[in-house]
C-alpha cells in the first residue's frame, strides 16, 4: 500500500521484539528505517539485512537512548545518512520488577533513564528538524502499566506513566507546527521478554484479557503504522492502548 512511501522512520531499541516488527512493518510500506540498539550484534545485522531485502534503505546506530549528547549526535548523524527524520518511534525500554521494599534507587534511576529520560533525550534532538519541516510523527511506547499500575514495577509503572504525560504535553507544543506525538499502550504482549515468564502466570494473564489471547509484536507495529501514516493527520496528544481489552 506504501502508506510511508518517502518517509524516514527513526525508531529505539528496535532490533528486536516489538521494535524489530515496527521497523519491518514500516520497510513493508515504503519507509526508509534507522533504528538503534546499544550493541552492533547479530540481531542488529540481520534486521539490516532484512529490511534491504525489503528494498528500502536502512541502517543500524549504536547508540544510548538514555545519554543525552549520544542521541544528539546519533539524530544528527541520520539526518546526515537520511536527509530527514519523518517519524520517530521512542521504543527503547527495560524492566527491573521487584516490590518496592526491595527495590534499590539504582533499579529506580536505570528505569527512569532508560525508558522515559529516553524519550526525552530522543524527542529533544529530534524536535529541531520536525519543527523545521513543519510535519512530523512523534510515537512514544508507554504501557498498560502506565495507566493501572501494577504490584512490583513501581519504577516500570512511574516512567510508563510518564511517558503518557509527557506525550500530551508535546502534542499541544509541537501542533501548531504540525508536528503530532501520540502514545501507544501495549497490553500482555508475546515476545523474548514473556517467554520468561512461568507458564502458569502467563495463562493467568490471559484469563484477565476479554479477547482471551496475548497479543503480537504485529499487534502493536500496525497501530505503529497508522499513527506514523497520513491516515492519522488529525491525531494527536492520545495514548492507544493495544491490550486486547484488559484495560478497561
Amino acid at each position: 500500500m506504501d502508506l510511508l512511501k518517502g518517509k524516514v522512520a527513526l525508531i529505539t531499541g528496535a532490533a528486536r521484539g516489538i521494535g524489530r516488527m515496527i521497523a519491518v512493518r514500516f520497510a513493508q510500506e515504503g519507509a526508509g528505517v534507522a533504528f538503534t540498539d546499544l550493541v552492533r550484534d547479530e540481531h542488529m545485522e540481520s534486521l539490516e539485512k532484512e529490511l534491504t531485502g525489503l528494498g528500502v534503505k536502512n541502517r543500524g546506530y549504536v547508540s544510548d537512548a538514555g545519554d543525552f549528547e549520544a542521541t544528539q549526535e546519533m539524530v544528527d548523524g541520520v539526518v546526515a545518512d537520511f536527509q530527514t527524520i519523518d517519524v520517530l518511534v521512542n521504543n527503547a525500554g527495560i524492566t527491573r520488577d521487584t516490590l518496592l521494599m526491595r527495590m534499590t534507587e539504582e533499579m529506580w534511576d536505570l528505569v527512569i533513564r532508560v525508558n522515559l529520560k529516553s524519550v526525552f533525550n530522543c524527542t529533544k534532538a529530534v524536535q529541531k528538524y520536525m519543527l523545521k519541516a513543519k510535519t512530523g510523527s512523534i510515537i512514544n511506547m508507554s504501557s498498560v502499566v502506565g495507566v493501572n499500575g501494577n504490584a512490583g514495577q513501581a519504577n516500570y509503572a512511574a516512567s510508563k506513566a510518564g511517558i503518557i504525560g509527557f506525550t500530551k504535553s508535546v502534542a499541544r507544543e509541537m501542533g501548531s507546527r504540525n508536528v503530532r506525538c501520540n502514545a501507544i499502550a501495549p497490553g500482555f504482549i508475546i515476545t523474548d521478554m514473556t517467554d520468561r515468564l512461568p507458564e502458569q502466570v502467563r495463562e493467568e494473564w490471559i484469563k484477565t484479557i476479554p479477547l482471551k489471547r496475548g497479543g503480537v509484536p504485529e499487534d502493536v507495529a500496525n497501530v505503529a503504522l497508522f499513527l506514523a501514516s497520513d491516515l492519522s493527520s488529525y491525531v494527536t496528544g492520545q495514548t492507544i492502548q493495544v491490550c486486547g481489552g484488559m484495560s478497561g
